[in-house]
């Protein structure tokens, strides 16, 4: 072992021997000063085990080594997709409780696609962008973050950062003190009237150095020196398109950097961690999302990912030491869903795997509806968010909405016969499903958005496109291991080090920080508290001695 890594693990372990002890944690009396939670956007639970062995000391191995690891964590749902799953994570129940059912989802009142997080009551700011502005007025339940806010009345502060809106709107909640993302062309730092009416002038000046314009025209190699990726400016897509910042330095570990560069701007501007109650900090790290559906799982290009991201946490889990002491800051990872295979991964396995043209399916449907229904134009489907089909209700006619659904499931079946089946969204609002686990998947999915629809259940490791430059793509919708498995770990003094492989799922994440931290549950969370990986407690001694009250009075940050 190198002398740099023997030194860092050194101070970890001389960290660790200095916990304070379980019963002191309070988020009313800030300990520990910060909750920090890194969410990797589509890291499948079983990289942790597959990369173990390359990972350097203080990355992913602060989870595996010195942490509470959880390795059979999984979605108990079908629409394993990002917002929902950020939805998930932090208000401790599913989409039948918080109401985010995808990424976007049609909107019959305002007779269009709307986003999860679309709001046009608040502006975006801090960009010209003329996208349709952002809140999280779309979640029915509250967040972690919102109950911490409220049991400290509003001393403790919660700040969410991600490259895309939602990652950052979503774990907020309501109350956050500030969540941004960036603009896609750009890559400038924005966010929303719904937490500021300008720009916090660090951030301002952020943008204004250009700090992201250091990101192009670089090279990503991985350990040979082999060229993957470049970052140079003007690159298209495959239908001609131009990409942007979000699209070209996004898909390199490039992107991570400057994510990290920016937060670490947040915590020493906002004094993050340094209250009287304890501070909240989110990091969704989007790179890995917007490179892996483009290779899949499986690529060189995903492991020079994921071995160039363990040395980025390392480095960052460094700062945090220097800022607070790791002995005050509470670390957590997850992820918002996984991802299927590539199609000709699996089918070089002799597995059966498909990519589906959804588009295709579409005028297929709607071609077999206009037979059934006689005189009645076409048209019967807007679209498909798959695997949800959405349905226009107009064209039905006198057709009430669950017959209207269940014949457009019927008819999908008969077109698609390997599909195990269909629910429709009147079945699943009474709770009718079959009484075993994939039944309790799909009702865990239902959200009254959207309109009428149907929610399809293909077989596995099939992959769906409606756009012709996504055809070669793979994605994450399915409520098969592949997607729904991601990593729960925790790092800190409340947890007992080791790997746990007892069945957990995302619900169980909000619920356990909530009553670590002496704070009411989420208003909507089902999930239960992870004890078997909690240290035991240790009473405090009946009085202090003097020397502890005057460092607990004089402790300050580095």
């Amino acid at each position: 072992m190198h002398t740099a890594s023997r030194r860092l693990v050194a101070l970890l372990l001389a960290l660790i021997l200095i916990t304070p002890p379980l019963a002191d944690a309070s988020a009313y009396n800030g300990r520990p000063k910060l909750v920090v939670v890194i969410i990797v956007d589509q890291f499948r639970g079983d990289y942790l085990e597959r990369y173990r062995d390359q990972f350097v000391p203080g990355g992913f191995r602060l989870f595996l080594d010195r942490g509470a690891n959880f390795t059979e964590c999984h979605y108990d749902y079908a629409n394993t997709k990002t917002a929902p799953g950020h939805a998930t994570l932090f208000t401790g129940t599913y989409t039948s409780g918080h109401g985010i059912i995808g990424n976007e989802w049609y909107d019959p009142a305002r007779k269009k696609s709307v986003s999860s997080v679309e709001d046009v009551n608040f502006k975006l700011v801090g960009a010209k962008s003329t996208d349709t502005g952002a809140s999280p007025r779309n979640l029915v339940a509250s967040t972690v973050t919102d109950e911490l806010k409220l049991a400290t009345q509003g001393k403790a502060r919660v700040f969410s950062v991600s490259l895309k809106d939602r990652s950052a709107i979503l774990p907020g909640g309501r109350s956050a003190n500030g969540a941004y993302w960036i603009e896609k062309d750009s890559g400038l730092w924005i966010t929303s009237e719904f937490y500021a009416k300008e720009l916090p002038a660090w951030v301002a000046s952020f943008n204004a150095q250009k700090r992201n314009e250091k990101y192009w025209n670089l090279t990503w190699k991985d350990a040979k020196g082999n060229v993957l990726r470049t970052t140079d400016p003007g690159q298209k897509d495959i239908d001609g398109s131009a990409l942007g910042f979000y699209d070209i330095v996004g898909r390199t570990p490039f992107s991570n950097d400057y994510h990290f560069e920016f937060v670490r701007e947040l915590v020493v501007n906002e004094k993050v961690g340094t209250g009287p109650a304890t501070d909240f900090l989110v990091i969704s790290l989007s790179s890995y999302d917007i490179l892996g559906h483009k290779i899949g799982p499986d690529s060189p290009q995903h492991a020079a990912m994921t071995l160039a991201l363990d040395k980025q946490l390392a480095d960052f889990f460094g700062f945090l030491g220097r800022q607070f002491g790791l002995a005050n800051v509470w670390i957590a990872l997850s992820s918002d869903h996984g991802i299927a295979p590539m199609s000709e991964s699996a089918q070089a396995q002799r597995i059966p795997s498909i990519r589906l043209d959804t588009v295709d399916l579409r005028a297929q449907i709607n071609a077999a509806l206009a037979q059934k229904l006689g005189a009645r134009q076409g048209g019967y489907l807007r679209g498909a968010y798959w695997p949800i089909l959405t349905l226009n209700e107009e064209a039905f006619g006198s057709l009430k909405e669950e017959e209207a659904e269940r014949l457009v499931g019927e008819i999908a079946l008969t077109i698609r016969q390997e599909y195990a089946g269909f629910y429709t969204k009147a079945q699943l609002r009474e709770g009718r499903v079959r009484p075993d686990a994939w039944g309790r998947k799909f009702l865990n999915s239902y959200s009254p958005n959207g309109g009428w629809w149907v929610m399809l259940q293909p077989p596995p490791f099939n992959n769906a496109y409606g756009n012709q430059k996504y055809k070669n793509d793979t994605d994450h919708t399915m409520p098969y291991s592949y997607d729904a498995h991601i990593p729960l770990a925790f790092f800190g003094f409340p947890f007992q080090p080791g790997t746990y492989r007892t069945k957990v799922e995302p619900i169980d994440f909000a619920v356990t920080l909530s009553s670590l931290l002496g704070i009411n549950k989420p208003s909507h969370a089902i999930g239960r508290v992870l004890t078997e990986a909690l240290a035991p407690e240790r009473p405090r001694a009946a009085a202090a001695s003097a020397e502890d009250k005057k460092a607990d009075k004089t402790e300050k940050p580095q």
